[in-house]
C-alpha cells in the first residue's frame, strides 16, 4: 500500500478496502483523486479474488465533496463540465461495478461525498457522521449529487437536503434510507468488515447478477421488471453456483462456490 497515493488499497478475505487519501483536505474529490479511484474500481471489476468493496475516507471525514479550490482555480464552461462529467462516470462505475460496494462513513459526507455514499450500494455509518447536500448555500445547486441522492431517499426528504443544504445526523439518514446501519465510532470498522465478509462469502457469480438486476429492475415499469427479473431468475438458475448452492441447502452442507 503507497502511503503517498491518493486512494489507498488493502485487500483483506476477499474484500477490497478503498481509503481516500486526502485527509487535509477532507477527501474532496479533486480530478486526480477521481480518476484514481475509477481506475482502482475498473481493475477489481475483473479481480476475481475480490468479491465486496468498501470506501473509506482517511482522516477526521469520509468526504466533504469536490474540491472547490481546484474548480474555481480552472474556470470556463469546458473545465466545469470534464468535472461533472468525470464525476458522473465514477459514480456510474460504483452502479455498474459487478461486486458490492458499502461505504464506510465516518465525519462528514457533504456534496458529492454525500453523492458518493448514495452511489455505494450499502452504507455503514459512525454515529458521529452527518450527511448534507449544502450547494444551495454558495449558490450551487447540488444538481448531481441529487442524480444519486434522489434515487436512495425518497423525493420529498431529498428535495428538503436539497433546499436546505442542512446537516443531517446520521440516525435520520438512516430513517431516510440513505444508509443502513449506524454505530458506534469504535466498532465502525469491525462492524463495516462484518458485513463486508457476510456478503464476501456468497456466490460471486450470484452477487453480479442480483446487483446487475436490481439497479436495471429499479428503471422499468412493474410488467417490465417481472419479465427482466424472469429471465434473470432463468439464466441465474442454469449457472453452476446455483446448482450448488440449491444442492447444498438439500443435503445441508456448505456449499462451493466457483464463480460460474
Amino acid at each position: 500500500m503507497n502511503d503517498d497515493a491518493l486512494v489507498l488499497r488493502r485487500d483483506e478475505g476477499g474484500v477490497a478496502w478503498l481509503t481516500l487519501n486526502r485527509p487535509a483536505a477532507r477527501n474532496a474529490l479533486s480530478i486526480a483523486l477521481m480518476s484514481e479511484l475509477e481506475t482502482a474500481l475498473a481493475t477489481i471489476a475483473s479481480d476475481r479474488d475480490t468479491r465486496v468493496v468498501v470506501i473509506a475516507g482517511a482522516g477526521p471525514a469520509f468526504c466533504a465533496g469536490h474540491d472547490l479550490r481546484e474548480i474555481r482555480a480552472n474556470p470556463g464552461r469546458a473545465a466545469y463540465e470534464a468535472i461533472f462529467v468525470q464525476c458522473a462516470r465514477l459514480m456510474t462505475r460504483i452502479v455498474t461495478l459487478p461486486k458490492p460496494v458499502i461505504a464506510r462513513v465516518h465525519g462528514i459526507a457533504t456534496a458529492a461525498g454525500c453523492q458518493l455514499v448514495a452511489s455505494c450500494d450499502l452504507a455503514v455509518a459512525a454515529e458521529d457522521a452527518r450527511f448534507a447536500t449544502p450547494g444551495v448555500n454558495i449558490g450551487l445547486f447540488c444538481s448531481t449529487p441529487m442524480v444519486a441522492l434522489s434515487r436512495a431517499v425518497g423525493r420529498k426528504p431529498a428535495m428538503e437536503m436539497l433546499l436546505t443544504g442542512d446537516l443531517i445526523g446520521a440516525t435520520r439518514a438512516r430513517e431516510l434510507g440513505l444508509i443502513n446501519r449506524v454505530v458506534p465510532v469504535d466498532r465502525l470498522d469491525a462492524e463495516t468488515t462484518a458485513l463486508a465478509q457476510s456478503i464476501a462469502a456468497k456466490s460471486p457469480l450470484t452477487l453480479a447478477i442480483g446487483k446487475e438486476a436490481f439497479y436495471a429492475q429499479a428503471e422499468m415499469s412493474l410488467d417490465q421488471a417481472y419479465a427482466h427479473a424472469s429471465e434473470t431468475m432463468t439464466r441465474n438458475m442454469l449457472a453452476r453456483d446455483a446448482e450448488e448452492g440449491v444442492d447444498a441447502f438439500l443435503q445441508k452442507r456448505t456449499p462451493i462456490w466457483e464463480g460460474r
